[in-house]
């Protein structure tokens, strides 16, 4: 049976709502709904989350370990500093990117959902060699699907592989160049003269990375420590396993923690006074029994007051302090209403108008006005989680 309560709006300074009521339903599968009935909604509703088993790094460690010595910070390579969670990030900058990048390569990056991993640096590869590194990957995949794995792909003829270099997102003479890679394949009954079509695709690429540890690698190695896939996990592993094998690199998850999504989100609220965000969620789960998922839904312009408020200056620096600031106001109004503390759980989930992000390590980059941001972002957070 519904438990029903009526909670009355009043007026607040910053996010001046209007007077209304909400009604809140309680259900027995620890899920719980708020409706509110004015011109700006908070909703609440569901998202399962899945957060993927973190793997450690041991190809790496052996080929890094002629370069490796003890520090009071722990074992670094060579003369390698440790890496520090950054407190302050530049505010974004809206770009158009198609200036610098070719538009049909920006169209494979935005608007799809794409899975995040780290890497570890790779030995002796080459960007120079991408045709041989195509044919190799492709003989790769048909010989594994020879052995009789599963590709989960349907009925194909075989599998034909592209690398591709996307010139242009690189922001420093020490990030690599961004490598696009695709999978195409024809089903069995499809007519000669249909072209193939792509089942799978990824991206290695790194974005404003840390120029001390980029520096300090050995000339053999190129680093790309994020990659972003799309497609049956299956083809995923594979890939993933031949890039271990040859270039002696190995992979993990990446999920993206709360601190990272309070970036994102109070990244994305910077960019409304130049491009309308539309709105903001976010996804809060609570240690409840069961787990209860509440999802906050908050009008533009109420969030971008808020954020303004709690700048400091008009400085081009966004510190953590300020990010916290942020989501601590927007977690009492909620409590004001509802009665629910969003700070005794976790943040799983922001979207905006501009992109998503899931704490289980998903992304969508759906403008590509601020993709350079949300790279480097993202590259921070996968060398960060690298095993060193």
């Amino acid at each position: 049976m519904l438990n029903d309560a009526v909670i009355d709006y009043c007026s607040l300074s910053r996010f001046q709502l209007h007077h209304g009521k909400a009604r809140c339903s309680k259900s027995t599968s620890g899920c719980v709904f708020f409706s509110v009935m004015e011109e700006r909604s908070s909703i609440v509703k569901t998202s399962l989350n899945n957060v993927l088993a973190q793997r450690k790094s041991k190809s790496y460690r052996r080929s890094m370990r002629s370069c490796v010595e003890a520090t009071n910070l722990g074992y670094t390579s060579g003369h390698l500093t440790a890496l520090r969670i950054p407190r302050s990030r530049r505010t974004p900058k809206s770009r158009d990117i198609t200036k610098q990048v070719d538009p049909d390569q920006v169209a494979l990056l935005v608007k799809k959902e794409w899975e995040l991993s780290y890497v570890t640096p790779l030995y002796q590869f080459r960007h120079t060699q991408l045709k041989s590194y195509s044919k190799h990957l492709s003989a790769f995949i048909v010989s594994e699907k020879q052995q009789g794995l599963a590709i989960e792909v349907g009925q194909e003829l075989g599998f034909k592989v592209n690398f591709s270099v996307v010139l242009g997102l690189a922001e420093t003479d020490e990030d690599a160049e961004t490598v696009f890679i695709q999978i195409l394949s024809r089903q069995v009954f499809a007519a000669k003269d249909d072209a193939q079509k792509v089942v799978w695709s990824g991206w290695l690429t790194c974005v404003n990375g840390d120029l001390e540890y980029l520096r300090s690698l050995p000339s053999e190695f190129v680093s790309l420590p994020l990659l972003c896939t799309r497609g049956p996990e299956s083809l995923t592993v594979l890939v993933k396993s031949w890039f271990e094998k040859t270039f002696d690199c190995c992979f993990g998850p990446l999920g993206i923690n709360s601190t990272n999504l309070q970036w994102l989100a109070a990244l994305w609220i910077g960019c409304h006074p130049t491009i309308n965000i539309q709105y903001l969620k976010l996804v809060w789960t609570l240690p409840t029994l069961p787990p209860m998922d509440v999802k906050y839904t908050i009008h533009p312009q109420d969030a971008w007051e808020l954020w303004d408020s709690v700048r400091q200056d008009d400085t081009t620096d966004v510190s953590i302090e300020e990010v916290t600031r942020f989501i601590k106001g927007l977690q009492s109004h909620f409590f004001r209403h509802f009665r629910i503390e969003l700070s005794a759980g976790s943040l799983m989930q922001v979207s905006t108008a501009l992109g998503s992000s899931h704490h289980s390590g998903k992304i969508k980059i759906a403008s590509p006005t601020y993709i350079t941001t949300i790279l480097q972002l993202l590259t921070e957070c996968a060398l960060l989680k690298m095993p060193i």
